[in-house]
C-alpha cells in the first residue's frame, strides 16, 4: 500500500465535546512525517505531537495526545477513524486549541472533508500489521482479541447494566462503503445521569444533543431518535478504529472486542504496534 496524503488545504471549525471551546482546524497536505497535530496557539518549536501510540495519555474518555513539553490535544478518535479508512498516513493538522472538534459526535464530518478536498497517493509504501497469530489483552470484565484475518473484520459486543441500553453485537468487514453506511454515521453517547459529574470535572462542557446521543432510563433525549437501533455499539466500532490509527499503519486482522474501551484499545495497539 502506498502512503496517501491529501490533495489542498483545508479548514472546518467547531466546539470541542469535553472542554467546550470553538476550535478552528486546518488540514494541511504532508509528503512524509506521519500525522502531526500542530497547536498554533502554543510556543513554536513545542508546539507539534507525533501521532504515536506513545504519546497517548489520559484515555478515560477519549483518546488524547501529548509532546515531551506536555502540550496536548484532546478527543482525536473520530477524527483519527475518518483518516484510517481513507488511507491517510501523512497530514499535518493545525488547531488554535486543544480539541479536535466534536462535529456531529460521528465521523461523518471528517470522512466528507476529506473526501471533498481530494487524496493523494504519496511514493513510498507503507508497511501493514499483519496478524499472524492469536494475540488478546483482558482488563476486569473487558477483552480484545485479534486473530489472523486476509482483511479488516471487527467484531464488537456491549453490555450496560442499564434498563434501556443492555447488550448490543455486531460484525462488519471493515471497508470504505461499509465504513461509510454502518459505522461512520454513529454518534458517540452518555447516560443522562453522568451529565453533572462531568461538567463537574470540565468534561463534556461542549456536548449537546447536537453532537451526542444522550440516553435515559427508558430512550433517549434526542428529539430525532437514534440513526440505527444498534447505534451505540456501531458508535464503539468508530472508536476502536480511530484508537488504533494511532500505530499509523493499515490492519490485517479479524478484531473481536467485548466492553472494550479507549484504554484497553490502546494496551493491544501496544502489543500490535511490536509484531
Amino acid at each position: 500500500m502506498k502512503r496517501k496524503t491529501i490533495q489542498n488545504e483545508v479548514s472546518y471549525e467547531g466546539v470541542g465535546l469535553h472542554k467546550g471551546d470553538i476550535v478552528k482546524l486546518k488540514l494541511i497536505p504532508s509528503e512524509k512525517g506521519g500525522i502531526v497535530f500542530r497547536r498554533i496557539d502554543l510556543e513554536p518549536g513545542k508546539n507539534e505531537i507525533k501521532l504515536d501510540i506513545e504519546n497517548t495519555f489520559d484515555l478515560t474518555r477519549g483518546t488524547n495526545l501529548k509532546n515531551e513539553f506536555q502540550a496536548v490535544v484532546y478527543t482525536v478518535e473520530h477524527f483519527l477513524s475518518a483518516l484510517y479508512i481513507l488511507d491517510i498516513s501523512d497530514l499535518i493538522v493545525e488547531l488554535d486549541g486543544n480539541e479536535l472538534p466534536i462535529a456531529d459526535g460521528s465521523a461523518l464530518e471528517f470522512l466528507k472533508i476529506i473526501e471533498n478536498v481530494g487524496i493523494k497517493e504519496l511514493k513510498e509504501e507503507i508497511e501493514p500489521i499483519i496478524i499472524k497469530k492469536p494475540i488478546s489483552i483482558t482488563v476486569d470484565d473487558k477483552h480484545v482479541i485479534v486473530l489472523p484475518y486476509d482483511g479488516y473484520k471487527l467484531t464488537y459486543s456491549i453490555k450496560f447494566n442499564h434498563t434501556f441500553l443492555k447488550s448490543q453485537m455486531a460484525e462488519y468487514e471493515v471497508d470504505l462503503n461499509t465504513y461509510k453506511t454502518e459505522i461512520a454515521p454513529a454518534r458517540t453517547f452518555g447516560f443522562d445521569y453522568e451529565i453533572e459529574y462531568l461538567k463537574k470535572n470540565n468534561l463534556a462542557l461542549g456536548g449537546t444533543l447536537e453532537n451526542a446521543i444522550v440516553i435515559t432510563k427508558d430512550g433517549v433525549m434526542n428529539p430525532d431518535g437514534l440513526r440505527f437501533e444498534d447505534e451505540f455499539v456501531r458508535h464503539k466500532m468508530l472508536d476502536i478504529i480511530g484508537d488504533l490509527k494511532v500505530l499509523n499503519r493499515p490492519i490485517k486482522g479479524h478484531i473481536i472486542a467485548i466492553k472494550a474501551g479507549h484504554a484497553i484499545n490502546n494496551e493491544i495497539g501496544k502489543i500490535m504496534k511490536n509484531l
